[in-house]
């Protein structure tokens, strides 16, 4: 008989148990697509950034580094499109890919780890004038990464430093903005 009450015991503490046994939940639906790999350069991903647009990036430097100001005065602005290449490229190489202002031999030296791609025909040029501001006009609804390379003004010193930016054009307007 003793034998006979240990059985329902033993049930019941199954039953117990097996009701903290995790559950999956049902398979995913369909064969999944394979993951994207976000560092490859793909020349469709910039395809947006070709279209005509009425948006304009009016930028202006006003980086300065303790009591040193620094100048873009002469300097090539890059206005890069955003796409998952890009991102991945600017957060090798900056370390963030949204702002950053690192010494430019420092973001040179990773240059080699950066995702390889030529973003060539996609990208945007503007120099900077004496006074340390640049526009790109006639740019689609999109996120950009504005960079330059900024040198201590005359007579101060210092290292040249790489400034990184990402900014968002949308709605036909002039967005300012400060590196």
């Amino acid at each position: 008989m003793l034998s006979r009450r240990r059985i329902p015991a033993a049930a019941a503490l199954m039953g117990l148990l097996s009701a903290c046994a995790p559950t999956l939940g049902p398979p995913p639906p369909g064969p999944m697509a394979p993951p994207r790999n976000e560092a490859q350069f793909r020349a469709a991903d910039f395809a947006w950034s070709q279209a005509p647009g009425r948006n304009a990036l009016v930028g202006h430097l006003a980086y300065r580094m303790g009591e040193t100001r620094y100048t873009c005065a002469g300097a090539v602005v890059i206005v890069t499109p955003e796409t998952p290449w890009s991102r991945v490229r600017m957060q090798v190489l900056y370390k963030s890919d949204v702002r950053s202002a690192l010494p430019a031999d420092e973001v040179r030296a990773r240059n080699p780890q950066a995702p390889p791609g030529d973003s060539g025909p996609y990208i945007k040029r503007a120099s900077c004038d004496a006074g340390d501001r640049f526009s790109v006009a006639g740019l689609p609804d999109g996120a950009w990464y504005v960079v330059t390379i900024a040198k201590p003004v005359p007579g101060a010193s210092g290292p040249s430093i790489a400034l990184m930016r990402r900014v968002v054009t949308r709605g036909g307007r002039a967005t300012a903005f400060e590196l």
